[in-house]
């Protein structure tokens, strides 16, 4: 990893305005078509809430809920730099320290949360 890079873990849950309506959980996008954006982010709010206080763990909720195909590796995304991830995913990343878990960041994609490992 160079010294420009960042690495981060997320849990996405598409919605029906992410752009492309389907996932490893739900190949057909029938859930996700009928999921609200407004539905996502409070379900997300909900996991960063039970992470926060300790009663799940990230990796483990990725694995069980996210919507991205890095749900096998426990939401990991692996290192990246500037310019490799859409916008407002690269900013909030950056943002954080090493072990923060950002609040609800919408992107193309649908609604994420992010924990920055390294």
């Amino acid at each position: 990893m160079s010294s420009n890079q960042v690495r981060a873990s997320h849990i996405l849950i598409k919605h029906q305005g992410s752009r492309r309506k389907a996932s490893w959980r739900d190949p057909e996008g029938r859930v996700i078509t009928t999921t609200t954006k407004e539905t996502a982010i409070a379900q997300l709010k909900a996991i960063r809430d039970d992470i926060i206080s300790g009663k799940s763990k990230f990796s483990d909720v990725a694995s069980q809920i996210s919507d991205c195909s890095s749900a096998k590796r426990g939401g990991d995304l692996g290192p990246f730099g500037k310019g490799q991830m859409q916008k407002p995913f690269e900013e909030a990343t950056y943002a954080l320290k090493v072990g923060e878990i950002s609040e609800i960041v919408e992107t193309d994609s649908g609604a994420h949360i992010i924990m920055r490992t390294a």
